[in-house]
């Protein structure tokens, strides 16, 4: 490999782990249910948790399903500028999902060359300075959670439209901070777990030649 495909590969592999560690994140379902035990969600909203799944589900389906193309919540409107904010995301999520898609083939070939070449050295050095950036993240996020998510959504987001109000956009009171937390939280540790794997891997590799 020359220096551009040993880039190109390496852009390749760490883009493939940043968004597939954010796709498993954003169908993890399993946790926004647990959060509603935890949270007590549906006394909050005097609401089953039943009936509070299926309109998670249904707004699932409109951000990850390109074919879904209005959403349509059953026991939660949605006002104009909720819309252009779901909107956005779903924009987010589809362009997250095109680039896991695109980056899977050239991340694979770039593994595969490293590991037929006996190169898994080159992947000591980058997956230790990735790994640092989900924790310099996390002790951003341990100082103060509210400025970060704020932060995050201007540095996401062209407008204010992410600032619900209850009464007009009332599937804001089903999704509580501290789910949103968890959820930084879970993507930053699968991508530790994926980066941690493919160091520890290469060491071992390195130590048996």
């Amino acid at each position: 490999m020359n220096r551009a495909q040993r880039w190109g590969g390496l852009t390749a592999l760490i883009l493939t782990i940043v968004t597939l560690a954010i796709f498993l994140t954003i169908n993890a379902v399993w946790l926004y249910r647990l959060n509603l035990t935890w949270l007590r969600v549906p006394q909050s909203v005097n609401m089953p948790a039943g009936t509070i799944m299926h309109n998670y589900h249904q707004m699932l389906a409109y951000l990850e399903l390109p074919w879904v193309t209005d959403l349509k919540m059953t026991n939660f409107p949605t006002s104009y500028t909720g819309m252009i904010h779901f909107a956005d995301v779903k924009h987010l999520f589809f362009v997250n999902n095109l680039v896991l898609l695109l980056m899977l083939t050239p991340a694979g070939w770039y593994l595969h060359q490293v590991r037929q070449r006996s190169e898994q050295w080159r992947l000591l050095r980058p997956m230790q300075v990735a790994a640092a950036v989900p924790v310099v993240l996390g002790a951003m996020m341990a100082v103060n959670f509210d400025q970060f998510f704020i932060a995050f959504h201007k540095v996401l987001f062209r407008n204010n439209d992410w600032l619900f109000d209850p009464r007009l956009d009332p599937i804001i009171t089903v999704l509580p901070d501290t789910f949103f937390l968890q959820c930084f939280l879970l993507a930053f540790l699968l991508f530790e777990i994926a980066v941690g794997g493919l160091y520890w891997g290469a060491r071992h590799r390195i130590n048996q030649a």
